[in-house]
């Protein structure tokens, strides 16, 4: 069977994207280090534009640790615009499941408090269905990794394991020249390739070839990781949820396990024990034998009866680091390459921003970043934009990247007053249980120890409801038109109040596109308003009164040689807005239009229609680098 289309109805080529150039080195357009989340995702989403090329990764396969695990509704997204976002939700866990967070004594044992997470807070509700289509679910990276590189590699991508990233150097065509070695027979050979992305980690030699600075901060120790498998079923039932704080105040636990956290993997006999060392412990660990995690589990799981067998133990640093740029543009290219290959090579995912799982950022983060990036590479190497739209990828990118390594480390910093409020942070087991006795207590001591309790629970929904850290980011770059806005004195709406728990909904440039649900006039399957943008295109939705913008959108579009697809929404449009969403938040006039990027980032608006639409059209195209000079 030949394949004739990849997907967003590329053209499908059975040809290798790779060659020969010499003995002992391959050539390629493209060359991805890293077979994770980022690299994985990114060669899917430029598999999408068409493209191809080699993702290299040093170990011999996909994740064999569940390390990250949960995926945002804003990730969800960036699959669904290649039709992985259902094969995701299949292989998920989801709904009742990931209900709830838990503090308990054990698996087995008391119960002291539960929080809704992950968009299940029925007072929430409405935040999250307002936000996106989708809904937070559980599909652990050893799912997910396979679910991208499949994807990637029958659309034309080579993935090469066990090949170690050694240096790169600059060639004087342009290009870059990476020097990497087999692993399995130890030959080491090079590949010459366009573009080089840096997708390597939380080690990254790529970014460390490139010397790009690091931001950093203190960091908070060594975690440590024991994966196992025990039948919980029988005690779930009643306590559903995919994470589970465990606190026990009478026990004295080694430094490098001073505090627990069950996490769910498979419903319900495999979990992942994550165990953070007591505050100010560093990341000196003594050594350690089976003997020490089996017993730290079995005092977790709580139930003597259930077999217990440990299948992995591995750690991480608590880290708070975010590179201060994603690629050597020349305001800081400190390495030894010339300017012009900075537009070449890129970092992105954990090898540019390093922070501990809570909220869980990471590989949502790492996805998207590669959702950003893709788009601009197929645009230039089309000849559809100029090569400075690949300038746009840092300054669009580090900023949420900064944010989300200070969200992660400040919700591990937020568990600190509940450890006070149980007790935990007393010297010894004596103190802590007297501590955590005031909690029953009928006195102002135990009344004040509930309340600050109470305080420190409820403040997780920073953690766990936050779809404002999630769904926030507005980009600024050249690659947004704000001169409309700037021009009409009209100020960025101002962040929520909470703008880690709340989203703010608008089409201000640099946002993302609301959500609305959208039918037909003959009622069929409802769709959303993210569905009419992304798929390689841009879009530009209007509505009555705004049929010229449609007309220029396809002029314009036809004249720079990229695509612009243009609907109208509202009565007796392309598509109706059936329970007035889309009329409450697209914030301009029926005749006006929002342009939004592949990425379905608003590009730029007209509050309302203007003279010579198509002349307005094209000069913004023009100043967004969608069009090769």
């Amino acid at each position: 069977m030949d394949k004739l289309y990849a997907a967003n109805g590329a053209p499908a080529s059975t040809a290798l994207p790779i060659r020969k150039a010499g003995d002992d080195t391959l050539q390629t357009d493209l060359l991805i280090v890293g077979t994770g989340p980022a690299g994985g995702a990114l060669a899917c989403f430029l598999a999408s534009h068409g493209l191809k090329g080699i993702i290299i990764g040093i170990t011999s396969g996909c994740a064999d640790t569940p390390r990250a695990h949960i995926t945002n509704p804003g990730t969800l997204e960036c699959l669904r615009d290649i039709g992985l976002a259902d094969e995701c939700i299949r292989n998920a866990t989801t709904g009742e499941r990931i209900r709830h967070t838990r503090w308990g004594y054990s698996m087995a044992g008391e119960e002291y408090a539960r929080m809704y997470s992950w968009g299940n807070d029925p007072k929430r509700a409405g935040d999250f269905d307002a936000a996106s289509p989708y809904r937070h679910v559980d599909c652990p990276q050893t799912i997910l990794e396979p679910i991208l590189i499949r994807y990637a590699t029958l659309n034309g991508w080579v993935c090469r394991w066990n090949t170690k990233f050694l240096s790169l150097e600059k060639l004087s065509d342009g290009q870059v020249l990476s020097h990497v070695r087999d692993e399995l027979t130890g030959t080491e050979f090079s590949i010459r390739s366009k573009y080089l992305f840096g997708c390597d980690g939380g080690r990254s030699k790529v970014l460390q070839d490139l010397a790009i600075p690091l931001i950093k901060q203190p960091g908070q120790g060594l975690a440590i990781n024991v994966l196992a498998n025990v039948d919980l079923s029988k005690h779930i039932e009643s306590r559903p949820g995919n994470l589970h704080w465990i606190i026990q105040p009478d026990l004295d636990h080694p430094d490098w396990a001073w505090a627990g956290i069950v996490r769910m993997i498979k419903p319900w006999h495999e979990w992942m024990c994550v165990f953070f060392p007591k505050p100010g412990t560093g990341v000196d660990v003594p050594p350690l034998v089976h003997a020490d995690f089996l017993k730290r589990v079995q005092q977790i799981v709580g139930d003597p009866t259930l077999p217990v067998r440990i299948l992995d133990v591995s750690r991480w640093y608590i880290n708070e680091i975010v590179a201060s740029s994603y690629s050597p543009l020349p305001s800081n290219n400190t390495s030894s390459l010339p300017p012009d290959s900075s537009h070449r090579i890129f970092c992105l995912g954990d090898a540019v921003h390093r922070h501990p799982p809570v909220n869980g950022l990471g590989s949502n983060t790492c996805i998207q970043d590669a959702f950003n990036l893709a788009w601009k590479v197929a645009y230039v190497e089309k000849g559809a934009a100029s090569s400075s739209l690949l300038t746009t990828f840092s300054p669009e990118r580090q900023p949420v990247g900064l944010q989300v390594v200070t969200r992660a480390n400040q919700g591990l910093r937020d568990h600190f007053p509940i450890w006070e409020a149980f007790g935990l942070m007393e010297p010894n087991a004596e103190a802590r249980l007297a501590a955590n006795a005031e909690l029953a207590a009928a006195t102002p001591e135990g009344k004040a120890r509930r309340e600050r309790l109470r305080v420190a629970i409820a403040n997780t929904a920073h953690e766990f409801s936050a779809v404002g850290v999630e769904m926030n980011q507005r980009y600024a770059s050249v690659a947004v038109d704000v001169r409309d806005e700037v021009a009409a004195g009209r100020a960025a709406p101002p962040e929520p109040e909470d703008a880690v728990l709340y989203h703010r909904i608008s089409t201000y440039p640099g946002s993302r596109l609301p959500h609305a649900w959208l039918n037909t006039r003959v009622p069929g399957k409802q769709i959303s308003t993210i569905d009419l943008a992304g798929h390689g295109a841009f879009c530009l939705l209007t509505g009555i009164g705004g049929e010229a913008w449609k007309t220029a959108a396809t002029m314009v579009g036809g004249d720079l040689g990229v695509e612009i697809r243009g609907y109208g929404i509202g009565w007796d449009q392309d598509y109706e807005d059936v329970y007035m969403d889309w009329t409450e938040k697209r914030e301009v006039e029926e005749e006006g239009c929002v342009l939004v990027r592949p990425d379905r980032c608003v590009a730029w608006r007209s509050m309302g229609m203007v003279e010579d639409c198509a002349a307005k059209l094209k000069e913004v195209m023009r100043n967004i680098c969608v069009y090769a000079q």
